[in-house]
């Protein structure tokens, strides 16, 4: 096991911060084994993240994938390898990038059954414009059912060489897939952990 996960974590989610071109990260399982893994390419004009089950990336189980070119207010769909949808994320464009951040998640039918927020207001705000704030308090987010119940947390981890979310399932939801809920943390570590290395 590489790293020591929290009881109740339910996925570890692993990005090395210093990469020029694209973006490679792991997933892992309570016991810490390998459960994911995605290499992005750099500079696509549609974010297509494919998570493969291992490094030889010769077997795929998830795909996020952007409906539109790159915006600040795209939408996500979730889908299994045939094709059978799970969920969208429809990231809130002009509030993720000055506020905090802020994701719509829909079920397979296409209804909103949650949302995803960064915790704080103050500090989520603080983080965008001094880069200290977001080194001394990594970011925090809860995914709550449409009515404020939590479904899941994810927690980013200081660590100034890795980028390191964990991911707690707190409640199953008949209408919000787990595979979503891990979605959701993989936006987080691609698209999320980007801006954080820009700053």
């Amino acid at each position: 096991m590489p790293f020591d996960i929290r009881p109740g974590e339910s996925y570890v989610i692993r990005r090395k911060v210093f990469k020029i071109f694209g973006a490679a990260f792991h997933v892992y399982d309570p016991q810490g084994g390998l459960v994911g893994y995605c290499k992005q390419k750099a500079f696509k004009l549609r974010e297509d993240i494919r998570i493969y089950t291992d490094e030889s990336c010769s077997t795929e189980f998830l795909t996020i994938k952007a409906r539109s070119i790159i915006d600040f207010g795209s939408t996500y769909d979730v889908t299994l390898p045939d094709g059978t949808a799970l969920g969208s994320l429809r990231r809130k464009g002009l509030t993720s990038t000055f506020l905090r951040d802020h994701w719509l998640v829909f079920n397979e039918s296409g209804r909103q059954v949650g949302e995803l927020t960064e915790d704080g207001s103050v500090l989520a705000f603080a983080r965008r414009f001094i880069e200290l704030v977001s080194v001394i308090f990594p970011e925090t987010f809860t995914l709550a059912r449409t009515g404020g119940e939590p479904i899941a947390k994810y927690r980013q981890h200081f660590n100034p060489f890795v980028y390191r979310l964990s991911v707690t399932v707190v409640k199953d939801d008949p209408e919000i897939d787990d595979l979503v809920i891990l979605a959701a943390g993989c936006l987080i570590a691609a698209i999320e952990g980007r801006q954080s290395d820009a700053g």
